[in-house]
Parts: structure tokens; C-alpha cells; sequence
């Protein structure tokens, strides 16, 4: 789980430099509970730590006594749901931190500027900055979709494993919004193959008649996110793309950067 590695490496580097130990010991072991899918045992945790198990042990209880862990009835321990309301009150800031550059994705576009994250398996708009064009997309912060009919979604799901995007789509099903929206298994991989290849994500009319959307994964971002700018097929053409698709790039980069940094405009 290299995340995970490499935050065990920081933490031990900071504890040294007179960080508390235990504090980044237990973030550390909430991550990798989240990469192993949420639920794990003590060896496992042991193995992939390299921490003894009397001290993931003590870790744990303190996590389960304060309701950011609970044991199941397995003896596993699985991520409490404390976490949630931390995790919905960061993903609200995540959107609030990404609108500066959501607004500058509209200032060198002219089009409307969207951030998403998944959310289980569905996409989730947790920010949006409007383009200034009296005709212009409008998607309501807040809004659920499939991300099988959506640019953000084909670019959020991009890096996964083709076994986990086929047990997805067989838990949502892939219903059609448009008679453009792609509806099978085979043909969404072949797109996220593309989305590889190219390094965006395109939704041409599959999600509404009459509009096409772009969108790229953000690099190294704390939780899968995408940025997209969605306008009319007339304006969103093939040739404003190859002006458009740098653009969401670089915008990406800098926000990776921002939200990799010790707070917004520190970095």
C-alpha cells in the first residue's frame, strides 16, 4: 500500500522532529484501513505497519473508545462512523478550496467549471463555478450521477481495476440518459482505455443532448478528484478541446499542489 508507506515514513520523520508519535500512528493505521477497503484485522495491520501488534493493540482501543473504529462481531475491526461527518465537513472544503481554480478554469475557457468526488458508486458536484455566457451548464452542488454517462466519472475511475468498474456497474446498472450514453460494461472500459491514453475524459451528449463536458482526474489528491468544464457542443467543438484539455491540466496540477500543501494559499 504504497500511501500508506509513505505516510509511515513521514510520521516517523515528523515524530522525530517532536511530533506526536502516537497521534500520527493512529492516522496512519485509519489509512491503511481505508486502502484495505475499510475493514481489517490486527496481523494484517501488524504486517503491513511494521508496528508490533501490542502497540496497534493500544491504538486501536482508543480509536474504538472515541467511535472512530469499532470491532465487529468477527473480531475485525472496521472504520467507525464518526468518520463520516469528519469526511462530509472536508469534502465541503474541498469544494470551497477548489474554487479559485475553478474560476480561473472559467476566466481561460469561457465555460462552466465543476469539481466531483465518488462517493461509493456514485459521482457527487462538490463545487462549481459558472461560465459567464448568458447560454452556459448549470449542475447543482450537491447533485448525485452515474459515472458512467459523466467526464468527471470516466476520469474518476480511470486509475481502477477493470474488475472493480464492472462490480460498480453491475451494482448501479448503466442506465441510458441519452441515446449517446454508453450502456456497456466493454464499452466504458474501452473509454476509461482512452481516458488513459489521452489524459482526459470526454462526455459528448452522453449525459444531456447538446452539451459536452471535459474533465481530468487531480493528480494526488487525498480523495479521488476530478475537474471538468461543461458547455454547449457548439462551443465545446474538437478544436476548442485542444485548447481546453492544457488548460485542465495545469489547473489540476496547482490544485494537487495547493491541496498537498499545509493549508490553502501556503503552497
Amino acid at each position: 500500500m504504497p500511501p500508506s508507506s509513505a505516510s509511515t515514513t513521514d510520521a516517523r520523520s515528523s515524530a522525530s522532529s517532536g511530533g506526536v508519535q502516537s497521534l500520527e500512528r493512529a492516522f496512519d493505521l485509519l489509512e491503511r484501513m481505508a486502502d484495505a477497503g475499510g475493514e481489517v484485522g490486527l496481523s494484517e495491520l501488524s504486517a503491513s505497519s511494521g508496528l508490533p501488534l501490542p502497540t496497534i493493540h493500544r491504538l486501536m482501543r482508543t480509536l474504538v473508545a472515541c467511535g472512530y473504529v469499532r470491532q465487529q462481531a468477527n473480531r475485525r475491526y472496521a472504520l467507525g462512523p464518526r468518520l463520516i461527518r469528519l469526511g462530509e465537513s472536508a469534502s465541503r472544503l474541498l469544494g470551497t478550496w477548489a474554487r479559485p481554480y475553478l474560476a480561473q478554469l472559467v476566466e481561460e475557457t469561457g465555460e462552466t467549471a465543476n469539481m466531483a468526488l465518488l462517493d461509493g458508486d456514485e459521482v457527487v458536484y462538490v463545487a462549481q463555478v459558472p461560465s459567464k455566457h448568458s447560454m452556459r451548464m448549470f449542475t447543482e452542488v450537491g447533485r448525485r450521477v452515474l459515472p458512467h454517462s459523466t467526464g468527471v466519472g470516466k476520469a474518476l475511475l480511470s486509475h481502477t481495476p477493470d474488475d472493480e468498474v464492472r462490480a460498480l456497474l453491475a451494482r448501479t446498472g448503466m442506465p441510458a440518459a441519452t441515446e449517446k450514453t454508453i450502456t456497456t460494461p466493454d464499452g466504458f472500459l474501452a473509454a476509461l482505455d482512452e481516458v488513459r491514453r489521452t489524459g482526459y475524459a470526454v462526455d459528448d451528449n452522453e449525459q444531456e443532448i447538446g452539451v459536452r463536458c471535459l474533465a481530468v482526474l487531480v493528480p494526488d489528491s487525498p480523495t479521488a478528484a476530478a475537474i471538468s468544464i461543461s458547455g454547449p457542443a457548439g462551443r465545446v467543438t474538437e478544436a476548442a478541446t485542444e485548447r481546453i484539455v492544457p488548460v485542465l491540466q495545469q489547473v489540476a496540477a496547482e490544485l494537487s499542489e495547493a491541496l498537498a500543501s499545509s493549508g490553502p494559499g501556503t503552497g
